[in-house]
């Protein structure tokens, strides 16, 4: 464990505290080559949000990455799994395996935020790999406390800086490392970073995944911008499909769910920075954010070989929206009520 009251992090080993200087979220994970999720309880710490979800995904990255990254869950010789050819007995285990470790770190975790008198949530950041020499995995806990931004009052400055990642399928803790390269091309107001691989086709940020809002074009042309007594139903909103190259987000499918119940359209087709002026709103969606709205996006007005440059270096556009739209406001009160 690390420091002491509302700022405590703790690092779950195998079961088993880890009683050395707990790294902050990042550099742990800059460290710790693996297949990975994150998380925050809600409700003082009443639950976790979307778990079981989280607990899916966690395994799916693993059996993605042991396949593109065999070496993270490479298996002793004459073990039973590399008998078999493969990690899946493995694999198979992770969801119990990381539950256990997690109810073991709430545990000690709220233990300490009482002591603390502190009413703070926790992130929390679960990670698997192989364990050398051995014929097991290594499950890993991270566990920080956590305030959430007040709901709907902060709203993302996004640029678009970087090329999509790969697997984009897996969330593989080697991306914290990656895009730590695009940050020369971070414009001091963004908050957060797009990710295109063409200099159009908007994939995804950088720890989150990306929405917009347009109005239905009929005969080429559009209506007036949204009010609140408008249906929903002409509208659209717009993501990248994973098949493009993206991370699929527990969020991310959450507000799918949600626009269908809504009546909402959504169409999983990247956004076009060219069509960026029919964009009413825009969101971005994490499980520690769950979705926020977007006030700016900026994008060089040249993509040759922005990524090579450094944002000084580079000629910027803006696109600005006015306030929490109508249709991100409805996705947001859903999504906070959901679990």
């Amino acid at each position: 464990m690390a420091s002491s009251g509302g700022g405590a992090t703790f690092l779950v080993v195998n079961g088993v505290l880890f009683t050395g200087d707990v790294p902050p979220v990042a550099t742990f994970l800059q460290s710790s080559p693996g297949a990975y999720t994150s998380t925050r309880t809600h409700g003082g710490a009443s639950l976790v949000l979307f778990w079981d979800r989280h607990l899916r995904r966690l395994a799916h990255s693993a059996r993605i990455l042991a396949r593109s990254h065999p070496s993270l869950f490479l298996l002793p010789l004459g073990s039973a799994a590399a008998a078999g050819g493969d990690s899946t007995a493995l694999i198979d285990s992770i969801e119990n395996l990381v539950h256990e470790s997690l109810l073991f770190g709430l545990r000690l975790a709220l233990r300490e935020r009482d002591r603390a008198g502190s009413d703070d949530e926790l992130a929390i950041t679960a990670l698997v790999r192989g364990r050398r020499e051995t014929d097991c995995l290594d499950v890993l806990l991270h566990l920080g406390f956590f305030v959430p931004p007040p709901f709907g009052a902060v709203g993302a400055h996004l640029a678009v800086t970087g090329r999509g990642r790969e697997p984009a399928e897996a969330k593989y803790s080697d991306w914290v490392r990656v895009r730590q390269g695009m940050e020369k091309v971070r414009p001091p107001s963004a908050t957060e970073l797009l990710l295109t691989n063409d200099g159009d086709r908007i994939l995804e940020g950088s720890v989150t995944n990306f929405f917009v809002v347009c109005r239905k074009v009929v005969n080429g042309i559009t209506d007036l911008p949204p009010s609140d007594s408008e249906s929903s139903c002409t509208f659209v909103v717009q993501t990248a499909p994973i098949s493009d190259g993206v991370l699929p987000g527990v969020i991310r499918q959450l507000v799918i769910e949600i626009c269908s119940s809504l009546g909402i359209l959504v169409e999983e087709s990247a956004p076009s920075w060219s069509d960026h002026e029919l964009w009413q709103e825009a969101f971005i969606t994490s499980s520690l954010r769950l979705v926020q709205h977007v006030e700016t996006i900026q994008a060089p007005t040249s993509f040759k070989e922005f990524h090579l440059k450094t944002w000084k270096e580079l000629s910027w556009v803006v696109k600005r929206f006015q306030g929490i739209g109508h249709i991100t406001r409805q996705i947001q009160l859903l999504a906070h009520r959901v679990n």
